[in-house]
């Protein structure tokens, strides 16, 4: 059974929704040619737990050992912080979920080092954001959630890449991972959507295969299986009446979408 939130909780969300997104927001500057990743983690972890006063819900879980997920070119997500450098032309996915009073803001955003890459890679984190975006607006109150998974396969085949199957979106409140599954290829995955719901939509869109491999050494670092690029954008969304809102949008999306989108 999929939970509503409630007024009070849908306010908590906006909270820690805000907050992710101001991690990335944050981080804008420091992601530049020479920098580690764990040097990126570190500021991330001061900026929450001493700035925020909000806790990380990466640190720890399951026994991941850094603040947030950082996962370079051919990393598809759950990259651990590092002695990793950067370097211009790298595409790089940082993955923040932040908790303040209980509930959680889930997040990520692709940077381009030295804000210029290949043409393949640059076309690559275009199309995924695309890809979000235009399932943003599938969402309301009445749809089906398998809408999400068709509109960012279309985006896909278009550009000829692949779409991760093994990683999903999924629902978020108080609970980091909870229902429902949020799968971001053409499937039959049927649920009617209803005012009230959380969740994220956050596909992984491959240049090359969609398989991918975990690291056997850390067991979280997964890359394609064909070395390949990815890229992922995530927001944490709540299901309207005649839309959603995007609890996770960042001021420079502003002139792009709408926080609230009314899509009926």
């Amino acid at each position: 059974m999929i939970s509503l939130r409630s007024p009070k909780e849908i306010e908590l969300m906006r909270i820690a929704g805000k907050l992710a997104a101001d991690v990335l927001v944050m981080l804008e500057p420091h992601v530049k040619s020479g920098v580690t990743t764990g040097e990126l983690d570190a500021l991330c972890q001061d900026y929450i737990e001493n700035h925020q006063k909000a806790i990380s819900a990466c640190l720890g879980y399951h026994g991941y050992p850094k603040c947030v997920c950082i996962s370079v070119n051919e990393e598809v997500c759950h990259g651990i912080p590092g002695h990793r450098v950067l370097h211009d032309g790298d595409i790089v996915n940082v993955d923040v979920t932040v908790i303040k009073d209980k509930y959680y803001g889930d997040t990520s955003k692709m940077f381009i080092v030295g804000g210029k890459t290949s043409p393949i890679n640059q076309r690559l984190v275009n199309t995924t954001q695309e890809a979000l975006y235009a399932a943003l607006k599938v969402v309301r109150a009445g749809a089906n959630l398998m809408d999400i998974g068709e509109t960012i396969q279309r985006i896909a085949d278009r550009e000829g890449f692949s779409i991760v199957r093994d990683y999903c979106g999924h629902g978020i409140s108080n609970v980091f991972h909870d229902e429902p599954t949020v799968l971001h290829y053409r499937n039959r995955n049927s649920v009617l959507l209803a005012a009230g719901m959380t969740f994220t939509i956050e596909p992984m869109i491959n240049i090359g295969t969609y398989k991918c491999k975990v690291n056997k050494k850390n067991g979280w670092t997964v890359t394609t299986a064909d070395k390949t690029a990815s890229a992922q954008f995530e927001h944490t969304i709540l299901v309207t009446q005649d839309g959603c809102e995007i609890l996770t949008l960042r001021p420079e999306e502003e002139a792009v979408i709408p926080r609230i989108l009314h899509n009926a």
